[in-house]
């Protein structure tokens, strides 16, 4: 199940909740899971707000988001990760109300193995 975090300048989301639900639920769409409590409960966003001086590109600028979706391996083939990286940019410029920063957001994918990661709503094998 995914996991979502944003890292922006304070300030960068009026609304980090609704920006959290959005992200979650196209990360979701985009895996093509079956709209089942157990994946809606354990897909999640996390929205980081850093001092501005915690964020600086060479030119010194901190106004970029980066967005860092974890999934288990394999989930997302190519054509998803395309649309998964075009919708989460989408969402975030949106939440910002800034059409500039769809050139200062990164989307980045990561793929956990299996056994990478756990949660109680996770079964162990040879668990009941």
């Amino acid at each position: 199940m995914p996991m979502i975090d944003v890292y922006a300048a304070a300030g960068t989301f009026a609304d980090r909740h609704e920006l959290a639900k959005d992200l979650a639920a196209a990360v979701m769409r985009w895996e093509k899971v079956p709209d089942l409590a157990l994946f809606r409960n354990n897909t999640a966003a996390f929205v980081h707000e850093l001092p501005p001086d915690s964020i600086s590109d060479v030119n010194g600028e901190s106004n970029h988001v980066r967005v860092q979706v974890l999934t288990p391996i394999g989930v997302l083939d190519r054509e998803k990760q395309l649309g998964v990286v075009a919708e989460l940019t989408e969402i975030v410029v949106t939440a910002a109300g800034d059409s500039t920063l769809k050139e200062r957001t990164w989307v980045l994918l990561t793929e956990s193995p299996e056994g990478g990661w756990e949660s109680a709503a996770t079964p162990t094998p040879g668990q009941t």
